[in-house]
């Protein structure tokens, strides 16, 4: 099987990392991007704002 050329990341709003409202976006895992941690701005549907978002880890999951 091959290796994966991406993963999930969740991005949360940098001002209320514990807010209800994020977004899931595809991050590469190889070469100079894999390094850097997202930072986007994006629309805000909680505070009705465009804001800055930052990547954070995916919560466990239980099977």
């Amino acid at each position: 099987m091959a290796k994966k050329t991406h993963i999930k990341v969740r991005l949360v709003p940098e001002a209320k990392p514990d807010s209800s409202f994020f977004y899931y976006v595809k991050k590469p895992t190889k070469g100079e991007k894999a390094k850097i941690k997202l930072k986007v701005k994006k629309y805000n549907p909680a505070t009705r704002k465009h804001e800055v978002f930052v990547e954070k880890k995916l919560p466990p999951h239980s099977k």
